[in-house]
């Protein structure tokens, strides 16, 4: 069973982009190539960096990690960025 991740992007405005998938490395590289399977919210904002990534287990973990990062404000996600170890501190408990 494939491991799923979530990840995020700083765009070159400074935008945060937030994603999840089982391959971090080649969903970066769709992104950045802005070919037929990037994010339309990426195309035209780089450049692009992977600043975060964080194994998040199965699919439905990496789903709700990812909705409830969406949801915190950009000080915090500046901060998990940081001190990616503080996530459970941040996001509260979410079994992984």
């Amino acid at each position: 069973m494939a491991r799923w991740h979530v990840y995020m992007i700083r765009c070159g405005n400074g935008a945060l982009y937030t994603g999840v998938t089982t391959d971090v490395d080649r969903r970066f590289a769709e992104h950045q190539s802005s070919g037929p399977r990037a994010a339309k919210y990426l195309k035209g904002r780089g450049p692009l960096h992977l600043v975060l990534r964080v194994d998040a287990g199965d699919r439905g973990t990496a789903l709700r990690l990812e909705h409830r990062i969406k949801r915190l404000p950009k000080t915090q996600k500046k901060t998990l960025i940081q001190h990616p170890e503080s996530l459970r501190e941040i996001v509260g408990d979410i079994s992984m």
